[in-house]
């Protein structure tokens, strides 16, 4: 992993500029935008590094700005088990702001090179406590990120895979800002069925398998590169009785 200072040839008012594009740092001020010292927070990781790894006392929030970053962590067995695989505007790390509690999880560049944005704990606490707003706001995509991954863990254990798949795919189209379509409401694809397979808990071929079922029902057409639903409504009334 690399400081991006040297490494991205990008001026800080272009960085300021697209964190301010994110919901949550939308309403800062100039002077906290300064206090925040982005210039030094900027780092960059390759394709395949570990921003952590295993990690247990770690005490940064890292918020993406471009790439992906796969989340998981090695079972008793030395597998991989992946939590998450998630995309610029996306946050991880300490994000319940305690030291201690990542469990052994990983952080992984995927995809392609990385670019984040990174604050040690104390240092956005002080932010938060200045702004209440951002508290507020931060706490309520904390709170849903985590019901997220609750409501996947429940799927796991409680249903099959046709189900979890439905309310997988539910899930990313509340998730992803799309736009309609011939096709329906498509969302862009930056998953493979390996990837799907891993967060619902399957394998391949099985994804592969209910994915043309569903598609041969009408209910997605899924690309390389978008996903689309033609009526999410009827994708959403599914997901809710699957």
């Amino acid at each position: 992993m690399h400081l991006v200072p040297g490494k991205l040839n990008m001026s800080i008012d272009n960085k300021l500029l697209l964190i301010r594009n994110y919901d949550l740092w939308a309403n800062l001020t100039d002077a906290e935008y300064d206090e925040l010292k982005i210039d030094h927070r900027f780092i960059e990781a390759d394709k395949g590094d570990y921003v952590y790894f295993e990690a247990q006392h770690h005490n940064k929030l890292y918020f993406i700005k471009e790439g992906f970053i796969r989340i998981g962590y090695i079972d008793e067995e030395g597998r991989e088990v992946i939590k998450e695989i998630i995309q610029k505007g996306e946050f991880f790390g300490q994000i319940t702001l305690e030291r201690s509690n990542l469990h052994g999880e990983f952080a992984q560049a995927y995809k392609s090179n990385v670019s984040l944005c990174a604050f040690t704990i104390e240092d956005f606490e002080k932010l938060l406590q200045k702004k209440p707003g951002l508290a507020l706001k931060y706490s309520k995509q904390v709170g849903a990120k985590l019901r997220n991954i609750e409501n996947r863990l429940v799927n796991l254990l409680n249903k099959e895979v046709k189900a979890r798949l439905v309310h997988f795919l539910h899930q990313l189209v509340e998730q992803n800002k799309g736009e309609q379509t011939s096709q329906g409401y498509c969302i862009p694809n930056y998953l493979t069925h390996e990837d799907i397979a891993g967060l619902i808990g399957s394998r391949r071929p099985t994804v592969t398998s209910v994915l043309n079922e569903l598609e041969a029902d009408g209910l997605l057409v899924y690309e390389r590169k978008s996903i689309c639903i033609p009526d999410v409504k009827k994708l959403q009334s599914l997901a809710l009785v699957s």
